[in-house]
């Protein structure tokens, strides 16, 4: 931890109830897990833990702060996450309680730990049938136009060899979801492993700088692929979540995003390649993604989905 994060996590502190009277001498700041931001759990004697989350350089470019904390306090609210404590959009600070006794998913633990995808699917349903009204609309193909502006304008770092050929032949997947669209849910829409806690009973999910209205199918496709899950983990997702079977059309729309998140994706790792970001090959995070989206959509049976959509 820098001086400048330090002195962020202080200034937080210093408007959170029961926290804004200490000294850093009276706390215990032990950074947490994240990929772009730096998240801390910070505890004090007498005090619940909390945690405190610190935004990552660059991130301003392409985060809407103000959104992202209504769509987290929404999530609050739906009983998904964590009580929002203090926040300053124009910073990107947060602060909000901590999900005690958890264990912060990867994909070994989604395979690992019993019942773990059956309660990621039902905290999932629980979000999307809330009735909570998320700000803004994830908008898949909005999204890449804008990334690919963000990466053009950054100057410095080529695109994988075909990218707007896939982009191009995914056009009818565009067409067929434009066509035949579903009601709208707030969504998470960028559900890393990461950002699910399980605490064994219940699946708390975090980190809502993406969140949207947004059509729920993609939430659970795009798990799927954070979560490296087998076609079992992944059945056993869907019927959590459905409380039955999916219908061919649901399992087409799921199969279909878990193309398209890789897509988009792949130009979200190009951003932190751009920007520096050492928390990981960010080149390879890129380019693995790009080439597992070609993979999934020159599967013989990948226009069957699209053609389950549109009919």
């Amino acid at each position: 931890m820098n001086n400048s994060h330090e002195k962020a996590i202080l200034r937080a502190l210093s408007f959170t109830p029961d926290f804004s009277n200490l000294r850093r001498e009276d706390l215990t700041i032990t950074r947490q897990g994240g990929l772009t931001n730096l998240v801390f759990r910070i505890d004090a004697d007498g005090l619940k833990p909390i945690v405190v989350r610190v935004p990552g350089a660059g991130t301003e470019e392409y985060i809407d702060r103000e959104a992202e904390l209504i769509n987290a306090r929404a999530a609050a609210k739906a009983g998904v996450s964590p009580q929002i404590l203090y926040s300053c959009p124009n910073e990107g600070l947060l602060v909000m309680e901590c999900c005690e006794n958890i264990v912060t998913m990867t994909p070994d633990g989604f395979a690992k730990i019993a019942g773990s995808p059956t309660r990621a699917g039902i905290a999932l349903r629980q979000l999307h049938q809330s009735g909570e009204e998320f700000s803004g609309r994830f908008e898949l193909f909005d999204m890449i136009e804008e990334y690919l502006d963000v990466l053009d304008k950054k100057g410095k770092v080529k695109l994988p060899e075909g990218y707007h050929d896939v982009v191009a032949a995914a056009q009818p997947v565009r067409e067929a979801l434009e066509a035949n669209p579903t009601p709208l849910a707030p969504c998470h829409c960028d559900p890393l492993c990461e950002n699910f806690l399980d605490d064994g009973e219940k699946m708390w999910i975090v980190d809502f700088e993406y969140g949207g209205m947004n059509d729920p199918m993609w939430d659970l496709g795009d798990l799927s692929v954070e979560g490296k899950f087998t076609p079992t983990m992944e059945h056993e997702m869907l019927h959590a979540y459905f409380g039955r079977n999916p219908t061919d059309a649901e399992h087409a729309r799921v199969t279909i995003y878990k193309a398209m998140c890789d897509l988009l994706w792949t130009l979200w790792g190009l951003i932190q390649f751009a920007d520096d970001n050492p928390a990981e090959d960010f080149w390879a995070y890129a380019t693995t993604r790009f080439e597992r989206c070609k993979a999934l959509m020159n599967q013989p049976d990948f226009p069957s989905k699209v053609a389950a959509i549109a009919s």
